[in-house]
């Protein structure tokens, strides 16, 4: 009898660990939205699915066909932001991008929002001493925006990385809480496919 008293314990106590931190991730996550809605946090994301990795030899950033671009599954990705954006309570957006085909591309596939170029936003994964400059340079720029629609911000893997510390996947994305700074806080982790 102790030994079955003993394993219930043991096993209430692993799936006490196991669901309070799931059901702890879905109210963040939900705050996380709200604070996105609300003005007081931007979501920056890795373009969708571009295979391969780096640029060619021979890229120009003015021409789409020196560069890795969208497939037809990367720019599915891009549109699936549209419908979870709306689902909290997100219609339209600011839209800030990199200059690389593959971000621009898979920034008007989301379709909330006329997209601005944005040269902070571009790779430096071939000039990686050009990071500092440029996530300062993001930083102070979304500081400096005047409160209206969200803000999303679609960019590289080593830009995200550089300000937030977090790898993304192609097409996931960080919600940051604002104002931004040289260490930010992350409040969450999303993607459509999540």
């Amino acid at each position: 009898m102790k030994t079955h008293s003993i394993f219930t314990l043991y096993l209430a106590v692993v799936l006490g660990l196991i669901l309070i931190p799931a059901g702890t991730a879905q109210a963040d996550e939900s705050e996380a939205w709200e604070a996105l809605r609300e003005g007081r946090a931007v979501l920056m994301l890795r373009h969708a699915l571009a295979p391969g990795t780096g640029d060619p030899g021979n890229f120009e950033v003015d021409d789409c066909s020196t560069q890795r671009n969208l497939n037809d599954r990367g720019r599915e990705q891009a549109r699936a932001w549209k419908p979870l954006l709306a689902e909290h309570g997100i219609t339209e957006a600011r839209v800030f991008s990199s200059q690389w085909c593959r971000c621009l591309e898979t920034a008007r596939e989301m379709d909330v929002g006329p997209v601005e170029e944005m040269t902070s936003l571009n790779s430096f994964f071939r000039n990686r001493g050009n990071g500092p400059m440029q996530t300062e340079q993001t930083i102070a720029i979304v500081n400096e925006l005047e409160p209206g629609l969200p803000v999303v911000l679609v960019s590289h893997q080593v830009n995200v990385t550089a300000l937030t510390d977090v790898f993304p996947s192609s097409n996931e994305g960080v919600i940051i809480a604002l104002p931004l700074s040289g260490n930010p806080t992350v409040l969450a982790k999303v993607s459509p496919g999540r």
